[in-house]
Formats: C-alpha cells, structure tokens, sequence
C-alpha cells in the first residue's frame, strides 16, 4: 500500500508548467514501471479527480487539485496572518511582497501581492518552487537550517547559476547564511533575475521557531536608493507577522547596511 502511495505522488510529481498533459506511455517511463501498472494508477488517480482524462486518453492535473490547493491556503495559519501585512506593504511602497517557505529542499512561495508599480516578478508565481540559495527569502529560511542540512542540500540540488552574481560555491552560501542569521535579514542582489533586488526577513512561530520568510522584491535602481528603508519596513512586517503567531519577539537589531559585492 505504501509503495502504492508512493507512486501516485511521484505521478503527480510529473505533471508541471512544462509538462501539462501526459500520455501513459510517457508515465511508464518516466517511472520505468510497466505500462499495464502506469494504467492502473493513472485510472486511479482520475476517479478520484486528482487527475482527469483528456479526449485522446491523455491525462492533466485534475481539478480536484485546485480545491486542495484552495483549502491548503485558506487554512494555513502563516499565510492569513501574513495578508493583511504584505497589503499594507505593498499600499507604503508599491512593490511585490512575497511569503514563502521551505519544502524539502525547495523554497516554496506561498502568497504574493504584486506591487503598484509595472514591474512584474516572473519567477515567483504562488506555487513556484525554486532553489533557495539564489533568493533572499532561501537565505533566510536556509540561515535556520544546521550547516549539515544545508550542505546536503546543495549536494543533492547543485548550485544553478541564473545570472552572473548568483551564489555558485557552498562557501559563498554559508557566509551569507551565517549574515542572514545573525542579522535577521537578507539580500537578493540580481541573483535570480538581471536588475531585480529583495530583501526578506524570517517569520517565527510561537517556539520561536523560522517557519516563513516575507520579502519585498524591486528594481535595482529603486533599491540602491532606498535599500535601509526597505530593509527595516520588511524586517517590522516580519515582526509583526511573528507576533500575531504568538512569537514573543525580541526585534532583531539591524546592523548597518554592509557595502554592494
């Protein structure tokens, strides 16, 4: 039965932005099971609306999915208290605030209010899954991590190089990880995307534990020129979000900003 569970997952895993539609042909071996098995799991998936069946007997994401994905929101204890925080930040500033969490290896962004201003973040859709350690909020959510997790991360994940000043050596990562963790905060200097800066904070459950991570996203030449004020107007947002989740707070001291690599 397990074994059972397991497979279904890793078919729901095949389904994504790139690969929208899949035949079983392509489900077997993907999973090098036989095609008879693919079949079976696939049918299965489908009667319980996980997956539905496409007119030429391919199969998509079911739209049963979408309820989950609804419910898992809405009852997400971060996510609700976050709202109202990042709408107000977002009214201050204009920008693109995002709430995002760790998932296994992957930085996982939750929520997103997209700024005022016309600058969109493509990357960063609700669901979007990226590699933490080209991100501010990644930093922050892998700051909280032992060393030896982060390190098994990176060996399991690699180092994708996006732009030219993407962090591309595990020793570079874990002295901006020791930064994040000392100072509370952290910075995406057009890691991810060309021309594009974040700042993010750590949000803390009641144990005091780094649940979240909130971040303000915007272009370098409007970060260069505000980059303290928007550091301590996330730095407050993830406070208050923090303690509207019980976390007694003792707000992080913020250091004086060090100079652009």
């Amino acid at each position: 039965m397990l074994s059972t569970v397991r497979k279904c997952g890793r078919i729901l895993d095949l389904f994504g932005k790139d690969h929208p539609e899949l035949g079983v042909t392509e489900v077997a071996k993907a999973l090098r099971i036989p095609k008879t098995t693919a079949q079976q799991m696939l049918a299965t998936l489908s009667s319980i609306g996980l997956l539905r069946r496409t007119t030429d007997r391919r199969y998509r994401l079911g739209w049963k999915v979408l309820a989950l994905s609804d419910s898992l929101l809405k009852s997400t204890e971060v996510r609700v208290e976050a709202r109202q925080v990042m709408s107000q930040l977002v009214a201050r500033y204009g920008e693109t605030v995002h709430l995002a969490v760790l998932d296994n290896d992957d930085v996982v962004y939750v929520d997103r209010v997209q700024g005022t201003h016309s600058v969109q973040v493509a990357l960063t859709w609700v669901g979007a899954r990226l590699p933490g350690h080209c991100s501010a909020v990644g930093k922050v959510l892998l700051a909280s991590r032992e060393p030896s997790e982060v390190a098994q991360i990176v060996e399991r994940q690699g180092l994708t190089v996006y732009t030219p000043r993407t962090i591309s050596t595990l020793a570079a990562l874990e002295r901006q990880l020791v930064d994040a963790s000392r100072d509370g905060f952290a910075y995406d200097e057009e890691e991810s995307v060309p021309d594009l800066c974040c700042v993010a904070a750590p949000i803390r459950d009641f144990r005091g534990d780094v649940i979240a991570a909130l971040s303000m996203s915007l272009p370098t030449f409007r970060f260069d020129r505000g980059r303290d004020q928007y550091r301590d107007a996330v730095v407050r947002a993830a406070g208050e979000i923090s303690d509207r989740l019980g976390y007694m707070s003792r707000r992080p001291r913020l250091v004086v900003s060090r100079a652009r690599a």
